[in-house]
């Protein structure tokens, strides 16, 4: 056993053990206590519900692997769908040409990026503390939301946008693509990039990495902006979704997305974390919800078995930093 999880662990990072191990645990246990649980309706359920949590999950980890958060994710993706159904509506509503969609979702992304761009230059610039400035920005996008709307929805959208949000492709979901898609973006940012780098330098140590000629501000600044344009994605999906745009769609994610980033392995004080790691406690956060679902259990009890979870990845963390693996010696 101690052999195995050493291989596993040179081969795959220390952090996949936990969500490899969850992920197996909720297979079997689900498997043996529901017979529906292993079939291709559950598998195409957790593939359609996914991607809407998942991009937010990837809006959260760059701010996190920082050292900061961004509690204004949900908020921003609602804004940046509103964005998208405005200017729908402004060039016919269910009428609206591909061109409109497409200025829509540029706008939408634009949106996303100035509200990081807000929060990042506020936290690089006056290190007011991240999650002071993302609540503000979070009351702030709200309020605006519910009074623009007055409340209420904005739906009436063109038909050729569903297959963005309920489609498939070759089978595959089309939301589930378009995470795939961001997930190896956000890889390939983290591991190839300068700024990935440079996250987790700050991360680690903003001080120290000032000192190596970091820009710690404009790499924070960047940070945010990306994670707010992530958000804009994650609300043209849920507008494609849903057929419809509301300022509160979604308001439930925000705490689970936190719980996806640590299940994943990501330090909360920032510096260490990889996107695979995340992706996988995603998908064992999804399998557990329908578990329950087709055990009978109503979202409510998910989401209490998913807070009861959090505690025990962290009791775990402690025993594992605390633990060393016994070592075969040749006497």
């Amino acid at each position: 056993m101690t052999a195995f999880m050493q291989s596993f662990q040179k081969r795959f990072g220390a952090e996949m053990a936990g969500p490899s191990l969850a992920f197996l645990a909720v297979m079997v246990f689900f498997g043996i206590a529901s017979p529906q649980f292993l079939s291709a309706a559950t598998f195409g359920s957790v593939a359609f519900q996914l991607p809407e949590l998942g991009l937010l999950t990837l809006a959260m980890l760059l701010p996190i692997l920082t050292g900061g958060l961004n509690l204004a994710i949900t908020f921003t993706a609602n804004i940046a769908g509103l964005t998208v159904a405005w200017v729908l509506q402004a060039n016919g509503g269910a009428d609206a040409g591909p061109l409109a969609f497409a200025l829509g979702c540029l706008l939408a992304v634009a949106v996303g990026t100035a509200s990081g761009v807000v929060m990042g230059f506020v936290v690089a610039y006056t290190r007011a503390h991240p999650i002071l400035v993302s609540l503000s920005m979070m009351i702030f996008l709200r309020g605006l939301g519910e009074f623009l709307t007055r409340g209420g929805d904005v739906s009436g959208f063109p038909a050729f946008i569903q297959p963005l949000g309920q489609g498939t492709l070759l089978g595959i979901p089309v939301p589930l693509i378009v995470f795939i898609v961001c997930v190896v973006v956000w890889h390939l940012l983290l591991t190839r990039t300068k700024l990935g780098f440079n996250t987790y330098m700050i991360g680690s140590n903003i001080e120290a990495a000032r000192y190596s000629g970091v820009n710690t501000r404009r790499v924070v600044v960047l940070v945010y902006a990306l994670s707010g344009a992530m958000c804009a994605v994650a609300g043209i999906i849920m507008l494609a979704r849903f057929n419809s745009v509301r300022v509160g769609h979604g308001e439930s994610y925000l705490l689970i997305t936190v719980l996806a980033c640590f299940l994943g392995g990501i330090n909360p004080f920032g510096g260490f974390g990889r996107v695979i790691p995340v992706f996988v406690a995603l998908v064992v956060l999804q399998l557990l919800s329908s578990g329950l679902n087709l055990m009978g259990a109503n979202q409510h009890l998910a989401t209490a078995v998913w807070g009861l979870l959090l505690v025990g990845v962290m009791i775990l963390r402690w025993v594992a930093s605390h633990y060393k693996f016994p070592t075969n010696r040749k006497g």
